[in-house]
């Protein structure tokens, strides 16, 4: 019996659920939300609180939101090393790093482009230069915080699944500046780690969604 994995190959946390599948070298099925399969429109909305993905469905058993599932993944599917560390103090720390990216990335990030689909009347100017001045400061603070490979070090982990999708779209929307190398050579290593090149490459016929432009990059 493969897994199900419900949710679109262009929505950021997806990717988090998809780079740790790649990681782990899981078999799975992909059920596509969209217009052309209501069928899964349909059962997301009954797995999920607010009907948000991924949710990954094993067997009956179901589980929703993206760090579960890395979390989930490490416990039942595939021999690759966990994405969250065995050692707890190494558990800790990824597990932490996730949540920065999850909350002080990649949250403002979609802020900014939710805000772009709103009418003119509904636009939110304030909290848009708010959460452009969160991703500057996270910016610093991860500058100076990066110092190995990866996130937490030489291991590739949850947090790098967390942080490629995050830091991936935060730079179409508040550009990573020249002042943060340490910060943009991280994400170019993200980039060309298969598991992330290969989620980049399948949601590159989805780019015109975008609602503030895809940069020719990437």
């Amino acid at each position: 019996m493969t897994l199900d994995l419900y949710g679109h190959p262009f929505a950021s946390f997806v990717w988090k659920a998809l780079i740790a599948l790649y990681e782990r070298d899981v078999a799975f099925t992909f059920r596509m939300i969209d217009g052309d399969h209501p069928e899964n429109a349909a059962r997301i909305v009954e797995l999920s609180p607010t009907g948000q993905f991924p949710a990954l469905i094993d067997g009956l058993r179901p589980v929703v939101e993206s760090n579960a599932i890395i979390e989930y993944l490490d416990l039942y599917h595939g021999d690759a090393p966990p994405m969250v560390p065995a050692d707890p103090r190494e558990a800790l720390d990824a597990r932490m790093m996730a949540d920065i990216f999850d909350d002080y990335v990649h949250s403002p990030m979609q802020r900014i482009v939710g805000d772009s689909l709103r009418s003119a009347g509904e636009r939110d100017a304030r909290g848009v230069a708010d959460w452009h001045a969160m991703l500057e400061k996270t910016y610093g603070w991860l500058e100076t915080r990066l110092h190995d490979a990866w996130a937490t070090g030489d291991r590739f982990t949850i947090a790098d699944c967390a942080a490629a999708p995050a830091l991936f779209y935060a730079d179409w929307v508040h550009p990573i500046g020249d002042a943060y190398p340490v910060l943009k050579a991280y994400r170019a290593r993200l980039l060309r780690r298969p598991s992330v090149a290969r989620v980049v490459d399948e949601a590159r016929p989805y780019r015109h969604f975008f609602p503030l432009g895809a940069p020719d990059r990437d």
